[in-house]
């Protein structure tokens, strides 16, 4: 039985929330990130399509030069935030692999949890706060040569 077939067996109260009194990465933690990277990729679906309708419809020429260039502007914008929604897309894939995998909540860097506040804030995190700070101090490093 994989991983995915094992957890779809469990159904999670609408209020769970995970619990440092529980076993780390258990079978009701892995489901209630699951669920909640899900529901992240669905929402992001969700709005890359509304907005390509909202580009679709928009397309109309403006005769004014400063609305027309207004618009552009707003367009780029949009098409920027959704390039950035897109990458997304592949780490809430990535995170959905990692659960499969068994190595979800894991730091990469040290193999230690990476904690459970820190994963329902940012549920793609690979790294844990320590290894986390330590990648950002040498690359703040590198930056200032």
């Amino acid at each position: 039985m994989t991983a995915r077939a094992k957890s779809s067996s469990i159904v999670l109260p609408p209020d769970y929330r995970p619990s440092e009194d529980e076993p780390f990465m258990n079978e009701r933690q892995r489901m209630y990130f699951r669920n909640k990277l899900l529901a992240w990729k669905d929402e992001i679906i969700r709005q890359t399509r509304e907005t390509l309708v909202g580009l679709h419809e928009e397309s109309t020429q403006h005769a004014d030069l400063a609305d027309r260039a207004t618009s552009e502007t707003d367009r780029a914008l949009e098409l920027r935030a959704r390039d950035r929604q897109r990458k997304l897309v592949g780490k809430i894939d990535a995170a959905l692999a990692r659960i499969d995998d068994g190595s979800y909540g894991f730091c990469e860097e040290t193999g230690e949890p990476i904690g459970l506040k820190r994963l329902d804030a940012r549920p793609i995190a690979t790294l844990s706060v320590e290894a986390q700070e330590r990648h950002e101090r040498r690359e703040r490093v590198y930056r200032e040569d």
